[in-house]
């Protein structure tokens, strides 16, 4: 038998990556752990604390070795958040680098432009020049190795792992691979520039090609935009070569962006925010697994999340419903056997629901809208909304109340350091490649953020207007120990409209029903109309269960009036990819330990330092 001398096929790859075939265990460390998608990326994360940088010097590193290894989920052509949690303080920080529309992206300016007509309903598609928006992730890369690095290490240090995958090659992942082949057309349709994320192959029909899972992949014109980065700054990317010619792809395609708002964006820039919060002490776990939560923090926990722009408020809220619930008495004690029973679901599903309703109306750009931000997350409010429940069947799709004004591609990923310090990273080119919009010689893609935006109606707070932020899907997560804020973890779930659904879950894996970090990643998820508005702002009303769920599950949520739908096999990806890094302390050597765990549904892996 003659021996294979091509990787797999896309078709094997996607097959073998549905069948999850094997388990992991939890990854432990008392040094530092690095928790992403892409094993190679994770190495530079490693790479960069092996030579004495700390977790946000790290974060940059992975950050920088996704773009190369998993482009079709994330890059320097999008958007970043990060929460930072200072063990020597143990306060938790935020920075917010999310960009903009641009000064003439007037609403009237772009609906023209996009053909729709006075009266006329619409939207911005997502492979739309129109779409693009100020990338925010070089500036927020640069923000945060000033702002929380150790100041050991260079830029150019930082970012050199990364700049040797591009410049030497590294073998393509599987799941990469798989989405690689799925995007080539529309990479070679974006732009004229498609040609710079395709492997050269003298046998393709024009000379080149998606890379096959297991292939080499050179990427050398994004190891010069890092390398321009590393030495100058944001000014490398947000003037001279990579800001002309990322006007110069954009404005050939139509869009309004110009220089001007590459530079305001480099002076303006990454926001310093006030990260939101909400205490949750889960009253309601039965007493075979109350001694567990008693060992955790008898107070409770504390779950962190960005303010609006991003959408991580609609966890806070599903939470804040689901405890209300739980001190109503409307909801009964739960145990291990519980776990994802139609009656624990339905609970997940309808505090969800509500919040998502208030979300998709309400989350905007606090800098230029009105956000009732501490309204939607107070008790009262919270408790007001939780009167929708109905524990005996599903409710109609909620309305967003309104609460009293007080004065789909993305990577994941959590480092963690021998000081005690972690972080909580998340970037993305929104869906896919993003736009798959390349600006020549740069090796990236441009996101589709935009297409977030409402052209309609004018009243909505996340309406388009010039220099604004959309609504924004990436969400990192922190929990800290509320009765003293020691940490307790960092955590996300990327996916779109699926991370705050995924953070509540995950969470309560682990809170509720004592799940390690890998166990609570691993358990099957459910999924709300993949947390999109169906019409207006009335929620598509399909749940999703994944492949896994007990058939009693399946049949439980159909008679509480569910429109269910099971999905397995390559479909499974619509319930995220998650990173968990937790923190304990050894009770007899009294030295600390991180406890990881890494996404099954996706390529990568917790590693430890």
């Amino acid at each position: 038998m003659p021996l294979s001398t091509s990787a797999f096929t896309p078709a094997e790859a996607a097959t073998q990556f549905a069948q999850f075939p094997s388990r992991r265990s939890v990854v432990h460390s008392t040094k530092g752990i690095v928790s992403s998608t892409q094993p190679l990326a994770s190495q530079c994360g490693l790479c960069v604390l092996r030579r004495g940088g700390n977790c946000a010097d790290a974060a940059v590193a992975v950050a920088a070795g996704l773009n190369m290894t998993e482009p079709g989920s994330t890059g320097i052509g999008g958007d970043m958040f990060c929460l930072f949690y200072e063990a020597k303080t143990k306060k938790v920080h935020a920075l917010n680098g999310s960009g903009r529309s641009g000064k003439n992206c007037t609403l009237e300016a772009v609906r023209k432009s996009l053909g729709i007509k006075e009266g006329q309903n619409g939207s911005i598609p997502m492979d739309s020049a129109h779409a693009v928006t100020v990338p925010g992730a070089a500036a927020g890369w640069v923000d945060t190795i000033e702002r929380f690095g150790s100041g050991k290490l260079s830029m150019e240090e930082i970012l050199a792992p990364a700049i040797e995958l591009g410049e030497g090659g590294f073998p393509v992942s599987e799941i990469m691979g798989y989405e690689w082949a799925h995007s080539e057309s529309m990479i070679r349709r974006a732009s004229p520039n498609g040609v710079e994320m395709l492997k050269r192959d003298p046998d393709a029909k024009d000379g080149c090609r998606a890379p096959r899972a297991g292939e080499i992949m050179k990427n050398p014109t994004l190891a010069n935009t890092f390398r321009t980065v590393a030495k100058e700054g944001k000014a490398g990317f947000y003037t001279g070569r990579i800001a002309e010619e990322l006007i110069k792809v954009t404005s050939d395609l139509g869009a309004h962006l110009t220089l001007d708002d590459l530079k305001h964006h480099m002076e303006v820039g990454t926001e310093t925010t006030e990260p939101i919060s909400l205490k949750f002490n889960a009253q309601n776990v039965g007493d075979s697994h109350r001694k567990h939560m008693e060992d955790a923090s008898s107070e409770g926990i504390e779950l962190w999340e960005h303010p609006p722009n991003g959408q991580g408020i609609v966890a806070l809220m599903a939470l804040g419903i689901i405890e209300q619930l739980e001190k109503s008495g409307k909801i009964p004690k739960f145990e291990p056997r519980d776990h994802n029973s139609a009656e624990y679901l339905h609970i997940i599903v309808e505090a969800l629901r509500i919040a998502f309703a208030d979300g998709n109306w309400w989350i905007a750009d606090p800098n230029v809208e009105k956000v009732p931000t501490k309204g939607m997350l107070s008790p009262e409010y919270l408790a007001e909304r939780a009167k929708l429940f109905d524990p005996k069947k599903a409710s109609e799709p909620p309305k967003h109340g309104s609460p009293a004004q007080n004065s789909s591609d993305t990577v994941y990923f959590a480092c963690s350091d021998s000081e005690g310090n972690a972080i909580s990273f998340i970037i993305s080119n929104y869906a896919g490649f993003g736009t798959a919009i390349i600006p020549k010689g740069c090796g990236f893609t441009l996101q589709n953020r935009g297409a977030n935006f409402e052209l309609q109606p004018a009243e909505h707070p996340n309406v388009l207007a010039p220099r604004k932020r959309p609504y924004h899907t990436i969400i990192p997560a922190l929990v800290t120990n509320a009765s003293d804020q020691s940490l307790h973890s960092v955590y996300g779930v990327m996916g779109g409209f699926m991370q705050p659904q995924g953070h509540v879950q995950v969470l309560m894996n682990q809170l509720v029903f004592g799940q390690t970090p890998q166990a609570a990643l691993d358990a099957p998820r459910v999924c709300i109309g993949a947390g999109m508005p169906d019409e207006g702002d009335v929620m598509d009303r399909t749940v999703y269960l994944e492949e896994g769920m007990s058939e009693e599950t399946v049949q439980g949520m159909k008679k509480l009036g569910h429109q269910v739908k099971v999905v397995g096999g390559w479909g499974r990806s619509l319930f995220g990819r998650g990173q968990v890094i937790r923190w304990h302390v050894d009770p007899i050597e009294k030295k600390g330990v991180w406890s990881a765990g890494s996404d099954q549904r996706g390529d990568g892996a917790a590693v430890p330092q």
